[in-house]
């Protein structure tokens, strides 16, 4: 299913009197505080956050997993349903492909579809935490940290095949994501494990083209519960700096222990020129990958306000790479993925509104009641007129969900696809 322009046009036209009352309203009160709504509207609407293939499907648990029905199963399906989102939001300008997962069988047929969506290939994921078919040896026991010297290879030369399939679609940049750890105390050594995963990172680095980035993910536990390799931020941003200066750290949203101040490690990364690439997805007890903002929303605009802040003031730090990395196990995905890119797009907007320079003179003040107060003023503005506005702009949805529901997407695929359809990787 296309939406088109025409789609959108007349969905918007039963919303339109109602959002001009509201933007103006709101454009009215932030244009008397200083602000420049136009300036707000022109980075909302540039923000791009890229849809990760898997996504797209419905998720699981160890115990099961439900389909949604009309579900993508192959990659030409997906990038049809990013451009379902694309269109409504104008803000999942972007795909995050996984490999194996989503081998284009024909590479110019691929960018051909996705360019008339308007869509771009982010960063490119390999995947050695699960074997292969046919792959001659196993990742039980872990993959660049093995210590069985041809499985680290095997490991190795996946990532390179990943980034040579990135490179033919235009991607610029390699995630790296290990499950390798150990689940009970003296399974490995940690100095050899880790030794292992440097030495087949930076072989892994050797083969990046110039302008690509190696993006290295950490996570403190699952499917290990006893240690992992590359564990927290800190192991992260040593690996990339062994690498060299096109590797980076990228945080997770769901891959901190409980009450992790997520806003200074952000901070931290941007202040060392570190920090490449963002997951977003949100939890309440550990990795949950929840829809974004559903159970956080005030910690995501605290990370925001560090992100625009180190945006602003660390040019060290490289342009980043914004994805969503959630699972949805019984909402429908295109719905939930909406509603992630719009609280995405809600805290930013807020984070836009915090008064950085009056926030440094109160902090110089060591007034801290007055620190407070900025924060939670921008906070609590309500910006979804901006949002919608911003979409408006680029011709996007008003209110994306409704039209989505109005528009029968869903049944829609359903009916061009059938009920029982099962996303790659899934």
């Amino acid at each position: 299913m296309k939406i088109t322009s025409e789609h959108i046009h007349d969905q918007n036209k039963q919303y339109q009197a109602d959002h001009d009352k509201q933007y103006n309203f709101l454009a009215d009160q932030l244009t008397a505080k200083g602000h420049d709504t136009d300036q707000i509207l022109n980075r909302l609407s540039e923000f791009q956050v890229a849809v990760p293939s898997w996504a797209l499907g419905a998720g699981g648990t160890r115990f099961g997993r439900f389909s949604f029905y009309g579900e993508p199963s192959s990659l030409e399906q997906k990038i049809d349903d990013v451009g379902v989102l694309h269109a409504l939001t104008q803000t999942a300008g972007a795909v995050s492909l996984h490999i194996p997962w989503d081998i284009p069988s024909d590479y110019n047929a691929i960018k051909e579809k996705a360019a008339a969506l308007d869509i771009k290939f982010d960063a490119v994921n390999s995947n050695t935490f699960q074997d292969q078919e046919g792959a001659t040896q196993s990742y039980k026991y872990g993959s660049l940290s093995n210590t069985a010297q041809a499985v680290r290879e095997q490991a190795i030369q996946h990532n390179i095949d990943v980034i040579n399939i990135g490179n033919k679609l235009g991607s610029k940049s390699l995630t790296v994501w290990l499950a390798d750890g150990a689940s009970f105390p003296g399974q490995h050594n940690f100095q050899t494990a880790l030794k292992h995963t440097q030495d087949s990172l930076k072989t892994i680095y050797k083969s990046l083209p110039d302008d690509w980035k190696l993006l290295i993910e950490y996570k403190p536990y699952e499917p290990n519960f006893y240690s992992t390799v590359i564990q927290d931020w800190g192991t992260s941003f040593m690996l990339a700096n062994e690498c060299g200066e096109k590797a980076f750290s990228l945080v997770d949203l769901g891959h901190h222990l409980p009450n992790s101040n997520i806003e200074q490690i952000v901070s931290t990364l941007m202040f060392k020129g570190k920090l490449g690439g963002f997951h977003f997805n949100d939890s309440k007890y550990g990795d949950d990958d929840l829809t974004v903002g559903s159970i956080k929303p005030y910690a995501l605009f605290l990370i925001f306000n560090e992100l625009v802040y180190g945006m602003a003031h660390n040019p060290q730090n490289p342009e980043l790479a914004w994805m969503i990395d959630a699972s949805h196990n019984i909402k429908d995905p295109l719905e939930d993925l909406i509603q992630s890119l719009e609280a995405i797009q809600e805290a930013y907007a807020k984070a836009l509104l915090v008064d950085q320079q009056e926030l440094k003179a109160a902090q110089m003040d060591h007034d801290v009641v007055k620190c407070q107060e900025i924060l939670q003023q921008a906070y609590r503005t309500d910006v979804r007129p901006l949002l919608a506005a911003a979409r408006l702009k680029t011709g996007g949805a008003i209110h994306p969900i409704e039209s989505y529901r109005s528009l029968a997407v869903r049944s829609t695929l359903i009916k061009e696809r059938g009920k029982h359809t099962t996303a790659t990787g899934l």
